[in-house]
């Protein structure tokens, strides 16, 4: 259950959900019979909220922390589309009828690749050339994250059936897969540079 996909422990699905943290919700997934989504595709959509909730707090760090244009723009791109791909999240869930997260889900709800508490403060406390290269270190290891999370989707058995799904899914690995090469350029070139 290496990328196990959200909340179960959260919203009451599976105690055996490794990744998930306990928040206080209640309640359980409800699939209904013969519906074309399952409960992983529900614990996918919700914990890919939490994951880009983390991302967009990330993004706006770089607004104030970061003095590269560059970064700043590539940071508020993340932002924006996260933030339209978070309603199209909500959108799914409210329509099944499941329970949907909001942006600041990340505070209870751990999927892969996200980061702790203690390197969210690290990455708020620092500036300029240093901010930059945390950055981008750890929103490789973020994207990395949710891309674990869309291949242990396909993975299990019967999921990603749901057209919605399965489109979002792909759209989330193309989008990353080349947003992480995008920051790996960027990483290579701050090589170097200092304060």
């Amino acid at each position: 259950v290496a990328a196990a996909v959200v909340a179960s422990a959260v919203l009451g699905a599976s105690p055996s959900t490794a990744h998930a943290q306990h928040s206080g919700h209640s309640g359980h997934i409800t699939v209904p019979a013969g519906a074309p989504y399952t409960v992983a595709d529900v614990e996918f959509m919700q914990g890919m909220i939490a994951h880009h909730g983390q991302a967009i707090h990330m993004s706006k760090l770089a607004e104030t922390r970061s003095r590269n244009s560059t970064l700043i723009r590539f940071a508020k791109k993340i932002d924006q589309s996260q933030e339209s791909e978070i309603r199209l999240m909500q959108g799914w869930l409210v329509d099944h009828k499941q329970t949907a997260p909001d942006t600041a889900a990340y505070h209870t709800i751990m999927m892969p690749g996200m980061l702790t508490v203690e390197e969210l403060k690290e990455l708020a406390t620092i500036k300029g050339t240093m901010f930059d290269r945390r950055f981008l270190e750890l929103m490789i290891q973020h994207h990395e994250g949710a891309l674990s999370m869309v291949d242990d989707l396909f993975k299990t058995k019967g999921a990603a059936q749901d057209i919605d799904v399965n489109v979002f899914a792909n759209d989330v690995h193309q989008v990353q897969t080349a947003e992480i090469a995008l920051m790996r350029q960027m990483l290579t070139t701050l090589k170097g540079e200092t304060r």
